[in-house]
């Protein structure tokens, strides 16, 4: 390797270090392994990941900026916040609230056809996957991820970098991410249904927008937010639930 790229691949192996620290603490702080209200030790999450302190530090910066993680005072280190249910709504209604005025943009101001028709693709294959006769982690966790590609092309339709940057802000909110109040336990009737009518309200928020409707497509989307409202309501009035990753840091 050349002395010129040297810095460059050790400054990228760095930046790789902090995102995984990042993933890997936020893991354990959703799984419930780092107690809400309790300090963390730097020197035990450093021998628990084998990364080195400095990605660590950085990795808990960026948690703090997510809303994860609280700084104490004095400079001692972070702790895990613990969030109010009505924190979290609020946090999920702003989302709805953005995600509908960027429906009404892009109604409003037209979609390219190649993007209208990545979205439907997109589309095509959450149905194959709530077609799933048998829901376990895999089907959940590809769920997921198109649920969240789906939100992300119709962020991208609204034509605005402002909006696109506000929009990336609010979602890293803590719970406030479009899959955020997803029930892993989609098996139950009520949870895939709860689905079902989620992907309705995806299919008719496209066709309004393809349509540009803007006040019907930013109506719906508006709507469609109050299904995690409601399995965020749900989901803190069962004690010991676990349909949630991280609903044992919300109190009512």
């Amino acid at each position: 390797m050349s002395p010129q790229l040297a810095p460059a691949a050790s400054e990228a192996e760095s930046h790789s270090q902090v995102i995984k620290a990042q993933l890997q603490l936020r893991e354990m702080i959703l799984a419930g392994e780092l107690p809400a209200g309790e300090r963390i030790a730097e020197l035990t999450v450093v021998q628990r990941l084998g990364i080195s302190r400095t990605p660590v530090r950085a990795a808990l910066m960026r948690l703090e900026q997510e809303g994860l993680l609280e700084a104490m005072a004095g400079g001692r280190g972070y702790r895990v916040r613990l969030f109010s249910e009505a924190d979290v709504a609020d946090a999920i209604e702003l989302r709805g609230t953005l995600e509908g005025l960027a429906a009404r943009w892009a109604a409003e101001r037209g979609v390219a056809e190649p993007l209208l028709a990545q979205a439907g693709r997109c589309l095509d294959a959450i149905d194959r996957v709530l077609e799933t006769a048998d829901w376990g982690d895999e089907a959940f966790s590809r769920y997921v991820a198109l649920n969240s590609e789906f939100h992300d092309l119709l962020h991208s339709m609204a034509g605005s970098s402002v909006m696109q940057r506000e929009l990336e802000r609010v979602v890293r909110m803590p719970f406030a991410s479009p899959s955020g109040f997803v029930l892993a336990r989609a098996e139950s009737p009520r949870a895939r249904h709860s689905l079902m009518v989620a992907q309705d309200q995806h299919r008719q928020v496209l066709d309004a927008i393809a349509a540009r409707e803007g006040a019907r497509a930013e109506a719906l989307m508006k709507e469609h937010s109050r299904i995690a409202r409601r399995n965020l309501r749900e989901a803190v009035s069962e004690p010991g639930s676990h349909a949630v990753p991280g609903v044992q840091l919300i109190r009512a």
